[in-house]
């Protein structure tokens, strides 16, 4: 049994004109949510094996909080792939991933996310900046990992108050 969480950046800034949209600060709401979701991380038990994340500033900086807040030394590898990555990127990054690998957490960016999230599951959920979703997958082997809608949803975290759903 597999889990997989869906983190979606932290909020970014948009003050500087002259900065692309993958080279995006996080802004201040950004620089307080992300180590607050790697700290609701670690105390759910739900530290990841292996961070993937997305190339841009603003999701490598989210990760790398979320990673130092997690408590634990954990890989974190960049994938230029989950730039605006559609839900097939998605599939196509994990079945890469090594079996002995157990939880791995993905940060990355919407629509991609909430359309992953719901091709796993089945359910639509919004993905705000900052949220995170665990699934729970029924698989031993990430090469099997399908987005038929038949994975579990255990759970969704927004910053806004750490509403739970799930």
């Amino acid at each position: 049994m597999k889990t997989l969480l869906l983190l979606r950046h932290a909020k970014s800034s948009w003050d500087a004109s002259n900065v692309t949209d993958h080279d995006r600060p996080l802004n201040d709401r950004g620089k307080r949510d992300a180590p607050r979701m790697g700290r609701l991380i670690k105390q759910n038990d739900l530290t990841p094996d292996l961070i993937l994340v997305s190339t841009a500033k603003r999701a490598r900086k989210t990760a790398t909080t979320v990673a130092q807040h997690c408590g634990d030394e954990v890989e974190l590898k960049k994938k230029h792939k989950l730039y605006e990555a559609p839900s097939a990127a998605f599939v196509s990054i994990l079945r890469e991933v090594p079996d002995h690998r157990q939880r791995v957490l993905i940060v990355a960016h919407n629509p991609g996310i909430e359309q992953f999230l719901e091709d796993l599951t089945g359910r639509f959920e919004t993905m705000p900046t900052a949220a995170l979703a665990q699934i729970t997958l029924g698989i031993d082997s990430w090469r099997d990992i399908q987005p038929c809608g038949m994975s579990k949803l255990a759970g969704v975290w927004r910053p806004r108050g750490l509403e739970t759903v799930g």
